[in-house]
């Protein structure tokens, strides 16, 4: 079975290789919680499976792909943390997020994912 840390991993490159929302979510565990600091967190699989999907919108104003750059990656047992620059494409443009993120891992499942961003850098770059 994979370290939790290579599950990271993969899940971070699945990003950055245009996952579909699904196979995203199927990196969850069946209760997993998935809470992007500072909104409210989503539980379950098919919740975040959802979630997942608003994020990824083709089309104006939408977000059209999101990359993970993993800048440093650590982790103490079943914890992985992650420093990222999040790559944001747009139809029209693209800009970059940091984000620290931090990952809970069983049985090579996800059980819990909380990324810390500004969401005022956020909100300001997606215009």
């Amino acid at each position: 079975m994979e370290s939790p840390i290579e599950v990271v991993r993969r899940f971070c490159a699945a990003w950055s290789d245009n996952a579909g929302a699904a196979e995203l979510a199927a990196f969850f565990a069946d209760d997993a919680v998935y809470h992007n600091i500072p909104l409210e967190p989503t539980t379950g699989r098919e919740a975040i499976a959802n979630t997942i999907t608003t994020f990824i919108r083709p089309g104006p104003p939408g977000i059209e792909h999101i990359e993970f750059r993993v800048i440093n990656i650590a982790a103490n047992g079943p914890v992985v943390m992650t420093e990222r620059v999040d790559v944001f494409r747009l139809t029209d443009r693209s800009f970059e997020l940091p984000v620290m993120g931090t990952f809970e891992v069983a049985d090579g499942k996800i059980n819990a994912w909380r990324d810390y961003f500004d969401i005022n850098q956020f909100t300001s770059r997606m215009g």
